[in-house]
C-alpha cells in the first residue's frame, strides 16, 4: 500500500475486495465524522452511535458513490441525515446537570503550566460552548465550513442546500454565535471593564 493513497483509491481497493483498507478511510475521516456528530448529539455516547452508523452506512453504500463530489462531502450528507434521523428518533431535549462542569478545568501542575497554552484552551472552549448552544442547522454549517473547511458549494450539498443558501444562512449562523460567545463571555468584559 502506498503512504499517500487518495480515497478514490482506497475506495477502488474497497470495491474490489480489499475491505481492510476501508479501515484507513474511516481512520482519516473518523474525527471529524465524530466532532459533526458531536455537535448535532450533545453528548459524547450519542456521537460515537451516530458516527459509527455512519461507516456502517458509508460502507454498504460505497458502491453508489458516484464521484461527482470530494467522498468527504458524501460522508458528511450521510453524517448530516444520520443525526438528523437519530434525533427525530430521540426526540427528548435533555440538560445535562453537570453543564457547568462542562467548561474547561485547568489544573496547574506548577513548571509545565504555560499560560498561552491555558488562554488557547479557554477560548477554545469558549468557542465549542458557544457552538454547542446554537440550533444544529447553525452548528452544521459553522463546523463544516470553519473545522471541515468545507465550500459553499460542498456545504450545500452535503446539506441538499443552494450555494446561495448556504451563504446566507453560514452568515446568520456566524451573527448567532457572536451573539452566544458575548453572552458566554460577558462576565470577561465586565471584568476587563
Amino acid at each position: 500500500m502506498q503512504l499517500k493513497e487518495t480515497d478514490l483509491d482506497l475506495i477502488t481497493a474497497v470495491l474490489n475486495g480489499n475491505t481492510a483498507d476501508y479501515a484507513v478511510l474511516v481512520k482519516r475521516h473518523q474525527r471529524f465524522v465524530f466532532t459533526l456528530a458531536l455537535r448535532f448529539a450533545k453528548n459524547r455516547e450519542d456521537a460515537e452511535e451516530v458516527a459509527q452508523d455512519v461507516f456502517v452506512k458509508a460502507y454498504r453504500a460505497l458502491g453508489t458513490f458516484k464521484q461527482t463530489s470530494k467522498f468527504s462531502t458524501w460522508l458528511y450528507t450521510i453524517t448530516y441525515t444520520t443525526a438528523m434521523t437519530f434525533l427525530r428518533k430521540k426526540r427528548l431535549d435533555t440538560q445535562s446537570i453537570n453543564d457547568d462542569e462542562n467548561v474547561l478545568q485547568i489544573a496547574n501542575s506548577g513548571t509545565d503550566f504555560d499560560a498561552n497554552i491555558v488562554e488557547k484552551k479557554s477560548n477554545y472552549a469558549y468557542l465549542n460552548q458557544a457552538i454547542d448552544l446554537l440550533l444544529p442547522d447553525d452548528a452544521a454549517i459553522i463546523t463544516l465550513f470553519y473545522k471541515g473547511e468545507q465550500s459553499l458549494e460542498e456545504i450545500g450539498e452535503a446539506l441538499s442546500m443552494e450555494p446561495n443558501t448556504v451563504k446566507v444562512k453560514l452568515h446568520r449562523a456566524r451573527q448567532r454565535l457572536k451573539d452566544k460567545l458575548q453572552y458566554l463571555l460577558k462576565d470577561e468584559v465586565k471584568e476587563l471593564i
